[in-house]
């Protein structure tokens, strides 16, 4: 389970340098404007909460004024003020007299509705003295009563809450305070907090803090994805020149261009590129003057030998040469197979695969069967490739009597299995017989070659070449070459 986890982790993060590069940069955008959005909010709210408890305090200034004003005024005249305030389309406050306090249901406390109410209590009680008796809450439009009657906001006249108590089209909460002012007459006053300031609950990010998030995260995202493809170009053609470098082909130096890092990693390749070119050139003339002169002295020593007169020293000395020979020409023929001068093409490896059957099931065609098949053109040596997979089936049909292949093409590699029904390969030996002359059954003809040819073409063209015993007895031998 924990391996099924760890590779759906592991396809979520991309393969290109492209991908990683926008996926981290990505993260460290949304890391910073996390962070900063975070710091912003909170002195945002800062500045908020002295806003507010700025205005809780003018306005509790206010209250306090008018409660002074109400004192003031004889007992028959206070219903008389309160009915040309109404009639003159109301204050600041909603102001009514009632015989005793009004029971509403408020609304859930909140730390800037805590700090609002205990501003505006400390305010009066220092205007009006520490044992006035009053009562303060905050409460939703739809519950707020008016008079003892219960009358509700909707129930009045438009002209006599309108300025105090709209704000259309928002709900707010109303500040209700209810003071004392003589036995069995309370001063009733509501009121909203000043805007900005109407609401009292915490907000979250603004909109167009989100949208500023986006859009500087969306245009930092296409200018990193343009700089790194733009960058990326060169390593591109690095890797281009290195595959054709691996399969031999003739490989024109890099432009040195770029990035300093770039431009550096361009230069060694074209100086790896010459000095390998001049050892490939010098290695072939080499083994052209070691088949020049080992075959000289080899058949010379050879006309010497028929002069002897002694046999069985005439069978010994023709016996060593015999093994001289044998190797001389093993060497040179593992030299001339592996280094298939030929250019690059799209091979098509289903004709190229029907062609290598073809002669096998000349006669018999459950001898060499094949399955399955490319969906796509491989681009490498045609020739290389044909005498690699020769070599696969040959082996397989000299220890096997009978060869299976299987073809298997996705996007990542193109991948051939050789099976065949011999007695298989012991577990020690699996690389050793990869291994230049070696080979398993001494009453086989060659030169024990094969399979060490087969992988250094592989590894030409940037595969494997690889086997393992079948279960059910035979030997696979398995293909790999890379799209």
């Amino acid at each position: 389970m924990n391996l099924r986890t760890e590779r759906r982790r592991l396809r979520l993060v991309p393969r290109s340098l492209l991908g990683r590069m926008l996926l981290l940069t990505l993260l460290a955008v949304l890391l910073a404007q996390g962070l900063s959005s975070l710091i912003w909010l909170s002195q945002l709210r800062a500045s908020q909460m002295e806003g507010l408890l700025t205005s809780a305090r003018s306005l509790a200034q206010s209250m306090a004024a008018s409660v002074s004003y109400f004192r003031s005024l004889p007992l028959g005249y206070r219903p008389l003020v309160l009915d040309q305030l109404r009639s003159m389309g109301g204050t600041r406050f909603f102001v009514s007299l009632n015989d005793k306090p009004l029971d509403m249901e408020i609304l859930p406390e909140t730390p800037r509705k805590r700090a609002v109410l205990h501003e505006v209590e400390q305010v009066l009680r220092q205007r009006l003295g520490g044992a006035v008796d009053l009562n303060i809450e905050f409460v939703s439009p739809d519950d707020l009563r008016i008079f003892n009657s219960g009358i509700t906001l909707d129930e009045l006249p438009r002209s006599w809450a309108h300025y105090a108590l709209g704000l259309e089209p928002l709900s707010p909460p109303v500040l209700v305070t209810q003071i004392q002012i003589a036995p069995q007459e309370w001063l009733y006053l509501a009121s909203l907090m000043p805007a900005p300031y109407a609401s009292l609950e915490d907000e979250g990010l603004p909109a167009q803090q989100l949208w500023f998030i986006v859009l500087t995260s969306a245009f930092l995202l296409l200018f990193i994805g343009l700089l790194v493809r733009w960058q990326s170009r060169p390593l591109k053609r690095l890797a281009k020149a290195a595959r054709e470098l691996s399969l031999g082909a003739e490989v024109q130096p890099l432009t040195e261009a770029g990035a300093s890092e770039i431009v550096e990693v361009s230069r060694a390749f074209n100086n790896m590129r010459q000095r390998i070119s001049r050892y490939l050139t010098e290695r072939g003339q080499l083994f052209s003057a070691i088949s020049h002169d080992l075959r000289t002295p080899i058949t010379r020593l050879r006309l010497r030998v028929e002069l002897l007169e002694d046999e069985a020293q005439q069978v010994k000395f023709t016996r060593d040469l015999d093994e001289l020979e044998l190797l001389v020409k093993g060497a040179l023929q593992c030299v001339k197979d592996t280094d298939i001068h030929e250019n690059i093409e799209a091979v098509d490896l289903n004709l190229l695969l029907e062609h290598i059957v073809e002669p096998y099931q000349a006669c018999d065609r459950t001898r060499v069967t094949l399955d399955g098949q490319a969906s796509a053109p491989y681009p490498g040596k045609p020739l290389a490739l044909k005498r690699c997979i020769g070599n696969l089936l040959d082996n397989a049909l000299k220890y096997g009597e009978r060869a299976h292949l299987h073809v298997e093409d996705s996007k990542e590699a193109l991948v051939l299995h050789v099976d065949d029904e011999g007695p298989g390969v012991p577990e020690q030996r699996l690389e050793q017989v990869f291994e230049p002359h070696v080979r398993l059954s001494g009453q086989q003809q060659g030169y024990g070659l094969g399979l060490g040819i087969a992988r250094n073409i592989a590894h030409a063209h940037g595969g494997e070449l690889s086997m393992r015993n079948l279960p059910q007895g035979g030997l696979r031998v398995t293909l790999t070459l890379p799209r």
